[in-house]
């Protein structure tokens, strides 16, 4: 029997108080993309035609995955395209990696997992992870204890090896945005006071706080005071690199060379270099700036008002009618050298600025960096940053800042999608087309090229400074393909084919919204797909690639769902995909944002490849109110970093909606979660 979540907004699945503080209530307001550009609706909406009665599913299957040369496989017939999405389960066990018995969805307030598993907490909120930081007391917070401890909303996770350090692994965590009505006893939002805001400053940014397994179990504990330990807040003084550093820009009265910054906000996901450092994606920055006013603004999502936290009133750098351009000094990819605590961290340019979910990193065949980066609005794009200097191999200094500047010289592309089905078989509720699947070609439009000797823009009108800074306008110039949400990007380790996560629009093909298309193949989408992209030859640096939709979300039962192909009465059900990350047997993990099932967020397992393709499991759900991030899945271990707990509209420090982690009197805190076998064997096997 299902069960409805309490106090959650119909419009996407998040309570109001996550709306209001992590996003600014941006689905509230309208979509900041009021360009021409077709959507992918219009321009790819190529398919969609009567589906077969089957339950089978509704979108895309394997085909065009498998192109070559940027061309789309030849597609089934659709007596072909019935067979497989309606195939048979197959015998015998699971994919390796996927072998436990899935969570039920539920509404527990806990972290569940399979029979068979145990887990610990890792880290909270406040923490002491620096030397001299005192012990947490929620009664007794400063902005000074904050900054010596673990940050508040925990999002994206990165492990990196410590060598020299048997047990040892550097953990390195996202702050993504504060929930100061769950932080702070009697909090008034209409009058924050300054310890309150400089509290959350502090509690903003990055944590790098070295772990240590358990030899007996698949725990993990922190090292407290351990030297590579450090704090980012939202006052760490940053670089700026890249071809718009320096720009007039980007200069402020604070900073008149524009290439120094204070802070970073609202970081979402992420990812890990070859060379060993951490990329983290500025989302929703503009929720924290006050009073724009412009049409890039606008065009940002930037009010015109006050801001929610009322942060311009005690620093005029969030006041965009003081400050117009330290708006323009966030929306970045962040990079971080966990290994040096006393380097500056950097915002490169060259990867554009827009709402980055994350950025991930694959090299091309002649070791060069290739980034892919969703920008998480409705109806806006994703792109892909091609590097142009090779990786280093090595430890020397040298070569550790030849690889920190790998980001700073390449070309900038953003994505466009072409549907192969008529536009007329398009109906919106997610049936399949004639020829069986959901897919097309695409090709990577060049936005701006940066170089050692300067940058040069590709967008008629716009200088190169621009292009960098503006991306979301450059984009618009240049007929990119209008999204539902794409978040985070992922290329398999193991097949090199990436993996968007679209986590849903429900304002697709509603009143004045774009229809259903090809890519987005249904009206009112409340539970999100995933899009699975095959680079022409399976070259990162290739500028045409194939797309197919791998998975649909959804409850099974619903015709509109697909699971590439896979049994529908035998996967479970899944809502709002948002992060994912891959096991080391190149099975796709995700994580979701927003069940509108009605049951808890949580992570799922599906297979990418073989006869079990697209045979999804759950592996684990969150406490009430909270939002699966980061997932890392290794050998003997899963993590994840349980974000908001207790986040549900009308909750406060008085009035808590959960307990977790510490139970009934104790105040609810984000932290970071491990989970493994108890037999000690590897996960799913």
């Amino acid at each position: 029997m299902r069960v409805q979540l309490p106090l959650i907004n119909a419009v996407h699945g998040r309570s109001a108080l996550t709306c209001r503080f992590r996003c600014g209530d941006a689905c509230f307001h309208p979509a900041p993309n009021t360009s021409s550009n077709p959507y992918v609706g219009d321009v790819i909406a190529t398919a969609l035609s009567r589906r077969s009665m089957m339950r089978a599913a509704a979108v895309v299957t394997v085909a065009a995955a498998a192109g070559t040369a940027g061309t789309v496989v030849t597609a089934p017939s659709a007596e072909a395209a019935q067979q497989v999405t309606g195939r048979p389960k197959p015998q015998g066990k699971a994919a390796r990696g996927l072998r436990f018995t899935p969570v039920a969805p539920n509404t527990a307030d806990t972290v569940t997992v399979p029979p068979g598993y145990a887990q610990n907490v890792v880290v909270r909120w406040g923490e002491p992870i620096l030397r001299g930081a005192p012990a947490f007391d929620p009664e007794k917070q400063t902005a000074a204890a904050q900054a010596g401890q673990f940050g508040y909303n925990n999002d994206f996770l990165a492990l990196l090896p410590l060598p020299g350090e048997h047990g040892r692994q550097v953990l390195v965590a996202n702050h993504e945005y504060t929930d100061e009505v769950l932080m702070f006893r009697g909090y008034d939002a209409a009058a924050p006071t300054r310890e309150q805001v400089e509290i959350a400053w502090a509690a903003h940014g990055l944590s790098a706080v070295v772990v240590e397994a358990n030899k007996k179990n698949g725990a993990l504990t922190v090292v407290p005071r351990h030297h590579l330990n450090r704090r980012v807040t939202a006052t760490t003084e940053f670089r700026l690199t890249g071809p718009a550093a320096g720009s007039e820009l980007l200069k402020t009265s604070a900073d008149p060379t524009g290439r120094k910054v204070l802070g970073t906000l609202n970081n979402c996901s992420g990812g890990t270099t070859p060379w060993g450092t951490t990329l983290h994606g500025e989302e929703n920055f503009n929720q924290y700036f006050a009073n724009g006013g412009r049409a890039t603004d606008k065009r940002y999502g930037i009010g015109t008002g006050a801001s929610e936290r009322k942060w311009e009133r005690f620093d005029q750098r969030f006041d965009v009618a003081r400050e117009p351009n330290e708006v323009h000094r966030f929306g970045y990819v962040v990079e971080l050298d966990p290994y040096d605590p006393s380097s500056a961290p950097r915002k490169h340019t060259a990867l554009g600025r827009f709402k980055h979910e994350g950025a991930t990193v694959r090299l091309t065949h002649d070791g060069r960096p290739v980034v892919y980066s969703g920008d998480d609005e409705r109806f806006d794009y994703f792109y892909k940053f091609v590097g142009s200097k090779r990786m280093k191999h090595g430890s020397g200094r040298a070569v550790r800042e030849h690889n920190l500047s790998l980001l700073d010289e390449g070309t900038l592309y953003v994505a466009r999608l072409t549907g192969d089905s008529p536009a007329l078989e398009i109906d919106g509720t997610g049936k399949l087309p004639a020829d069986g699947e959901f897919d097309g070609s695409g090709e990577w439009i060049p936005l701006a090229t940066a170089t050692a000797k300067g940058a040069v823009s590709h967008v008629e009108g716009m200088s190169a400074d621009e292009v960098f800074v503006f991306t979301r306008l450059a984009g618009d110039k240049v007929g990119a393909t209008k999204m539902d949400r794409p978040e985070d990007i992922e290329p398999n380790p193991r097949t090199g084919k990436v993996y968007v996560a679209l986590t849903n629009n429900t304002n697709r093909g509603v009143g004045a919204g774009a229809p259903a298309d090809e890519a987005n193949p249904r009206n009112a989408n409340k539970h999100g797909h995933i899009l699975e992209l095959t680079e022409r030859w399976n070259r990162a640096d290739s500028t045409k690639f194939a797309w197919t939709l791998f998975l649909v979300a959804g409850d099974p039962e619903d015709p509109a769902t697909y699971f590439a192909g896979f049994p529908k009465d035998d996967v479970s059900p899944i809502s709002c995909p948002d992060n994912v990350a891959f096991d080391p047997h190149g099975n796709l993990w995700i994580s979701t944002d927003g069940n509108q099932l009605g049951s808890h967020d949580g992570l799922f397992g599906v297979a990418t490849r073989g006869e079990r393709r697209g045979e999804l499991k759950q592996f684990l759900t969150v406490p009430t109110g909270a939002e699966t991030c980061g997932p890392l899945v290794q050998d003997r271990r899963v993590l994840v970093a349980v974000q908001h707990p207790g986040e549900i509209s009308g909750a406060t420090v008085e009035n808590p909606a959960s307990t977790w982690p510490d139970g009934p009197g104790k105040i609810v805190r984000p932290a970071v979660v491990a989970v493994w076998r108890k037999d000690g064997d590897d996960i799913g096997l």
